[in-house]
């Protein structure tokens, strides 16, 4: 039964201007909605939702709405369900890797896991390969992990399997391929799978069981897609894929606003929208409701530069607006200071966003910053979910839900210290692979294994002893009491505790905090399980844990502003060679997403915005002497103000010039 909607139709599409109303109302068929920023498209795909529902009578059920972060997600959820009230919980609702766990969960057991996989992050990967490298012996040095894993997500985002990754005539390619055939047998074996696999495994197991795509595609006759500039190639087949039916598919997207082709975002795909459907309605939303004539003034001629892209012409009804402040620095420490001096000047701190290209810029900021005692968050770093010991904790809760995964097992066997080594990790491998079993069920069959000596097997059998009661109880107990006995029976926090160190003492209120995110999940979530908690952890991003209410200067990478606003706006670093970034050089298409980059930066302000650069930056003991970044040429003089002399109306850049330490 569909619940009763809480607004009027005409209630609906008061407040919305005529190209908002346009593409609440449009009807059947393919939809591209071009939304500049600030011009309002989460309003207009909640009310776009709730307008389906209540004008058009579709039952909630078949609407599927998908995004890319739990934040977007979460926002729009609560937008809709002031909508449409309890309605909300009928509609799919969530993040593209969510959405996808979700279907992989109901379904997915034909494509050889069971639904209660463990979802691998980067860490996990790493331990894989490093696993694989060791047993397959690729010592070479050169085979970086890391390079490894990026070429395998890589091919991942394209929807290259194993047995299709292309050579290229080097050695690298060919341990690649190689690694990641048995990198995938491994998250088999596992029951695991990685944040790839959660998309390219939903698309083949629709490519592979038609009967189960023609099922979700005819489930969802309406979908949505949010940030469709930003998707890559398997999310792209992902929504060719389940559109194919009913082929009534609204996307919502700036293509000025692509900034993750590194990650695999492919632009071509909002470009291309219209090849792929040619009967497609296009609607542009121009008008900004955030920032100033002036910013939008200055963000629009330097994206012009660029030639991918469609076009708009950003409006407002804020006219005029402050000059944008340029700022000149001898070298970072410089710059900080005078960054300083700005923020000591303004009022709440948490209307100034810091802005700057690599995470290594932040140092400089940081450190001045607690020579004034001024509170600031900063977005990246070591994320929460990725500390030592909230991911030991975590381990432990995998297992739980999961005998086969053995990378978490392992992580937890002399954690906390139990006197177990990784010669006894070897033999009880071993064990296991000549018996074609788990790891987990090696453990529980420690008395076969001779090469053991007693006091390691009665420990083993201590540590399976206790994780079978709490795998058994893991149903019976709420979440929160789960944990807390985890905590303590393992003697975790008894172990920190001892240590009497500050580093310790922070440990331990990470533990505290991941108790409150517990209790909280239980709070906010309609499934409350382990299963479930693990899930959303295993998707977090760390903008999900920012704290917009506290009052404290937010530093982070103009990447992960995205979708993000602020009064007031400082973007640092503008200096050849870092923004643009050096690596950007080769490529018109890389140097266009910079581009793309500085205009996102700048249109996250609302009502000033500083630009800062340096004459020099010391790097391994010595000063890299740079010169203005582009974009500052690109800006028309009159809209300036403050240090604009230093800044050439024309830069070359010659191929000699070594930005290499950026």
């Amino acid at each position: 039964m569909v619940s009763k909607v809480r607004v009027a139709n005409e209630d609906l599409l008061k407040d919305l201007n005529p190209p908002q109303r346009e593409a609440v109302t449009t009807g059947e068929g393919p939809l591209l909605i071009l939304a500049g920023p600030g011009s309002g498209k989460t309003r207009v795909l909640t009310h776009r939702i709730a307008y389906l529902i209540e004008k058009r009578k579709v039952s909630p059920s078949s609407i599927l709405a998908v995004t890319f972060t739990n934040k977007a997600a979460r926002e729009m959820r609560e937008r809709v369900e002031r909508l449409v009230g309890s309605a909300v919980h009928e509609i799919w609702i969530g993040t593209f890797h969510a959405v996808c766990a979700r279907i992989l969960r109901r379904d997915g057991e034909p494509m050889g896991f069971t639904r209660n996989f463990t979802i691998y992050d980067d860490g996990d990967q790493l331990k894989l390969i490093e696993k694989i490298k060791k047993d397959e012996k690729f010592f070479e040095k050169e085979f970086h992990s890391k390079a490894i894993r990026e070429r395998i997500n890589g091919a991942k985002n394209r929807l290259i399997r194993p047995e299709e990754y292309p050579q290229d005539g080097s050695h690298f390619s060919e341990v690649v391929s190689l690694i990641y055939s048995h990198y995938q047998r491994r998250l088999q074996e596992n029951n695991a799978l990685d944040f790839g696999d959660l998309l390219m495994k939903t698309v083949e197991l629709f490519q592979k069981f038609p009967e189960i795509l023609k099922r979700y595609a005819t489930r969802f006759p309406y979908i949505l897609v949010d940030e469709y500039q930003d998707t890559n190639h398997t999310q792209y087949r992902l929504i060719q894929l389940l559109s194919s039916l009913h082929r009534n598919l609204c996307v919502v997207g700036d293509e000025d606003q692509s900034i993750y082709g590194w990650r695999g975002a492919d632009i071509q795909n909002i470009l291309d929208f219209e090849r792929d459907f040619p009967e497609a309605k296009v609607i542009r939303l121009e008008e900004n409701y955030r920032s100033t004539q002036t910013i939008l003034d200055v963000a629009s001629a330097v994206v012009a530069k660029n030639l991918l892209r469609k076009g708009k012409t950003l409006w407002t009804k804020r006219k005029g607006g402050k000059s944008i402040t340029v700022m000149e620095s001898f070298d970072e420490e410089d710059e900080a200071r005078r960054i300083l001096e700005i923020v000591m000047k303004k009022g709440r701190l948490r209307d100034l966003a810091i802005l700057y290209r690599t995470n290594a810029q932040s140092r400089a900021l940081e450190e001045a910053f607690r020579r004034m005692g001024v509170p600031y968050i900063i977005i990246g770093g070591i994320k929460f979910y990725e500390r030592q010991e909230i991911k030991d904790l975590l381990a432990y809760l995998k297992v739980f839900v999961n005998l086969k995964d053995s990378i978490s097992l392992k992580r937890i066997l002399n954690v906390p210290k139990r006197g177990i080594g990784r010669k006894t990790i070897e033999i009880l491998e071993s064990f296991a692979d000549h018996q074609s079993i788990p790891l987990y069920f090696a453990i529980g069959r420690v008395d076969e294994i001779e090469a053991l000596s007693p006091r390691v097997r009665s420990t083993l059998k201590d540590f399976y002893k206790m994780s079978e009661k709490f795998r058994k109880s893991k149903e019976k107990v709420s979440l929160p009491s789960l944990l807390s006995r985890l905590v303590k029976e393992t003697g975790y926090t008894t172990e920190l505790e001892r240590e009497e160190t500050a580093e310790a003492e922070a440990r331990l209120e990470n533990v505290a905090e991941l108790l409150i995110g517990v209790k909280s999940f239980t709070k906010r979530s309609e499934d409350t399980s382990l299963e479930a908690f693990l899930q959303e952890v295993s998707l977090f991003t760390e903008i999900d844990r920012w704290d917009e209410a506290k009052d404290a200067v937010t530093l982070m990478t103009a990447h992960n502003a995205k979708g993000l606003e602020f009064p007031t706006v400082i973007v640092t670093g503008l200096e050849e060679g870092l923004f643009p970034h050096a690596s950007s050089y080769d490529s018109i298409e890389e140097l266009e997403e910079e581009r793309r980059l500085f205009y996102v930066a700048l249109t996250r302000a609302k009502d000033e915005v500083f630009l800062t650069y340096a004459r020099g930056r010391r790097r391994y003991g010595g000063t890299l002497y740079t010169r203005p970044s582009r974009f500052l040429m690109e800006i028309p003089t009159p809209l300036l103000e403050g240090d604009v002399s230093g800044i050439p109306r024309r830069i070359k850049v010659s191929s000699s010039d070594d930005f290499s330490n950026f």
